[in-house]
């Protein structure tokens, strides 16, 4: 009976991915550059700028740029590394290309889904600001049940799903150097989900801090890395890069079977590594104590940048620059043996330890920022969990727990309906934000007039749109200061 539901889910997931999800993103993705007549790319370089803004030293929100730090942790993980490798295997140089384009693309679903979660962003009762796809379906289409549905996929995908896939292909990979030890899965897994804990029981902004130093340290080094192979591999570099644009437009390549290898493969692995259009990074956007939503629109166009336009990059270089034929490997089950190949080919047998300590670094920071993304969708259903510290620690445990456990086994059931779920997001969150795109639209257009007229630009909801229906964190945040209360003299003696 599990063996044909198993099935079954295969085939959905084969629709999904192979079709209809694909086909969605990419579609949604030239909407909304077409809507925003490519401005958002065109700012990448207002976009580093308004990360620099200061929030209040007293204030309990993050600022744009960790915010920024733990969207970008939780999409750069070993897919980075492995999933480019798989699709070079698959699709060839050509797929890199593919991936590049899909970036700029998305860049833009980008904007809009996390600009929109800045518009509806809620505060608890600490000051924090909190948010995403789900509150805003509960507040601009008043529909708490959907935006429910919502916040349960999140907490059921990142805390659950996808961190313990993580976990175990994080424990499966360092296991293979640990051939001969007695329960080294064990040993793995709890040193995994030991060092992950330290830091999600400290909850939000601890994992914000650790993010906003860990993230910068490992994508600089990761680059370096790959800035050494092309040095090393110098003279084959030009022919590389002339690799990568001739198969990607090969005739061949492009339109055999369903758009090609080289197409699919490219496509497939810039949608699943930024995740843009799917409804995760703005669970961290709204996060952030900004002025303007818009500044936390363009922060987010940075991540997607930095995940598949740099990490993902520098993967693709230091396997193509390696000189190792990739011919001589099966896509799928030969992705692991092709990285260690490839670096051990440029940093002899230290390859392979610098391959390990970057995956472990990339999924370590994956396992802290998805269970940012589920503590903050948690709120969605209890409001004040964050002043129960015996629920949200027992919370916690949960998420460390899941992560051990993952450690320990494959279960293609568990990953299947993960991907499911994945799936039903995106086709959730894309639909509602052509729906309210127009919103982030208008922002846009406010944000550059103001900063054209050389103002910090700020946010009225009510100027903008005749309502702040759903927008109560801007307008209290415009709201006049209350006096003090007077306490008579006599009161004071």
């Amino acid at each position: 009976m599990m063996d044909s539901i198993n099935a079954l889910i295969d085939t959905v997931n084969g629709y999904l991915y192979g079709y209809v999800l694909i086909a969605l993103l990419v579609l949604g993705g030239l909407y909304f550059t077409a809507r925003l007549q490519f401005l958002p790319t065109a700012l990448l370089k207002e976009a580093v700028l308004s990360l620099s803004e200061k929030k209040k030293k007293d204030h309990q929100a993050l600022s744009s740029f960790q915010a920024l730090m733990v969207s970008t942790a939780s999409r750069v993980g070993s897919g980075n590394i492995i999933g480019v490798a798989a699709a070079v295997l698959a699709g060839g140089p050509g797929a890199v290309f593919w991936m590049w384009l899909i970036a700029v693309f998305g860049s833009a679903s980008a904007f809009v889904e996390s600009t929109l979660a800045q518009i509806y962003k809620c505060r608890d009762a600490n000051g924090a600001f909190y948010g995403g796809p789900a509150y805003t379906i509960r507040k601009a289409f008043r529909a708490p049940v959907f935006g429910g549905v919502f916040a349960g996929f999140v907490i059921l995908l990142y805390m659950g799903g996808f961190n313990a896939l993580a976990s175990f292909n994080t424990t499966d990979f360092i296991c293979n150097y640990m051939q001969g030890v007695p329960h080294a899965s064990v040993y793995v897994g709890l040193a995994l989900a030991a060092l992950a804990g330290l830091v999600i029981m400290g909850g939000g902004r601890l994992i914000s801090r650790v993010t906003q130093f860990l993230v910068p340290v490992m994508a600089v080094g990761y680059i370096v890395l790959a800035l050494a192979v092309m040095v090393l591999h110098v003279r084959d570099l030009p022919h590389v890069v002339a690799g990568i644009l001739a198969q990607a437009f090969d005739v061949k390549s492009a339109f055999g079977g369903f758009l090609g290898a080289a197409i699919m493969n490219g496509i497939k692995r810039g949608l699943y590594s930024n995740e843009a259009g799917v409804g995760s990074a703005p669970n961290a956007a709204a996060s952030a104590h900004v002025s303007h939503p818009v500044k936390q629109g363009l922060a987010q166009l940075l991540s997607v940048f930095i995940d598949t336009i740099l990490i993902c990059s520098a993967t693709a270089f230091i396997l193509l620059c390696s000189g190792v034929d990739a011919g001589a490997y099966k896509a799928g089950a030969d992705n692991t043996r092709f990285l260690q190949d490839c670096m051990s080919a440029s940093f002899g047998a230290g390859g392979g330890v610098l391959l390990t300590c970057a995956l472990v670094v990339f999924a370590y920071t994956t396992l802290v920022g998805n269970y940012f993304y589920a503590e903050q969708s948690v709120k969605y259903f209890y409001a004040d969990a964050n002043k129960n510290k015996a629920f949200m620690t027992g919370y916690r445990i949960v998420a460390v727990l899941v992560i051990f456990a993952g450690s320990q086994f494959k279960a293609a059931f568990a990953w299947n309906i993960s991907d499911v779920i994945m799936g039903v997001m995106a086709l959730i969150n894309i639909p509602v934000c052509v729906i309210l795109g127009k919103k982030a639209y208008v922002a846009l257009w406010d944000y550059m007039i103001q900063r054209n007229q050389g103002r910090n630009p700020v946010f009225h909801p009510e100027k903008l749109y005749g309502s702040a229906e759903g927008m109560e964190c801007w307008t209290e945040a415009h709201a006049p200061a209350r006096p003090a209360p007077v306490v008579p003299a006599a009161a004071t003696k």
